[in-house]
């Protein structure tokens, strides 16, 4: 007789790296009933990953949550946003605890400046970019898993970032601290704007994990 993944009433919890979960942290009552996975830098990470984890266990529900840069000028730094399937339930919560409905584009890079954030916008209309939740929700509808997105903007429409961190992906797409120390040796004056940025996203983790857990009830 085949073994299949046992039932469980779970929340699938995806996140891309590390930096983005570190401040959602469920309650010992609720940590049963929430799975978080990191699953790497985009498309091909989070694929893999998600087939792993819905091969393991049958989720009720998979968000996809994280960083997003700004795409849509009127939505400041900070701000969360989401998108759900109807059949999670989750529209009227979020709203009700200040998230913003959204379209979302699901890009194969990080977008960098102001200008291809821009033309990102012109291009698809999508309010932020970010490099995993597409790929997630189609493999979740496959399933017929319902879904959504939950993402709050890192760095809104308006600004650069200090460095084009595509350049520090390895093939695998994961970050090379190596390779950044080696790009802050060369442009030593943008470690201020490194410091910034490591500040908003601090601040951004940290309004990610109270929307969360106030959504969860964790």
């Amino acid at each position: 007789m085949a073994d299949f993944p046992p039932q469980s009433p779970t929340t699938l919890t995806c996140f891309a790296v590390r930096e983005e979960a570190r401040f959602f942290q469920p309650s010992l009552a609720a940590e049963s009933q929430i799975v978080i996975c990191v699953t790497g830098i985009g498309q091909q990470n989070a694929a893999k990953a998600v087939v792993e984890q819905l091969a393991r266990l049958r989720p009720n529900l998979v968000l996809t949550c994280g960083f997003a840069g700004g795409l849509n000028p009127k939505l400041a730094r900070g701000t969360i946003l989401f998108s759900a399937d109807e059949e999670s339930s989750l529209s009227s919560a979020l709203l009700e605890l200040g998230a913003v409905p959204a379209r979302f584009h699901c890009a194969e890079r990080i977008a960098i400046t102001v200008a291809e954030k821009r033309a990102i916008w012109q291009s698809t209309g999508a309010d932020a970019v970010e490099m995993e939740s597409g790929v997630i929700r189609n493999i979740c509808r496959e399933r017929g898993v319902p879904g959504a997105t939950i993402r709050v903007i890192s760095d809104a429409a308006d600004e650069d970032l200090p460095f084009d961190f595509n350049e520090m992906l390895t093939p695998n797409q994961d970050m090379s601290y190596a390779r950044l120390a080696r790009a802050l040796i060369r442009s030593p004056q943008k470690i201020p704007a490194l410091l910034r940025l490591h500040k908003h996203t601090t601040s951004a983790a940290r309004r990610l994990a109270e929307c969360l857990h106030a959504l969860l009830g964790s």
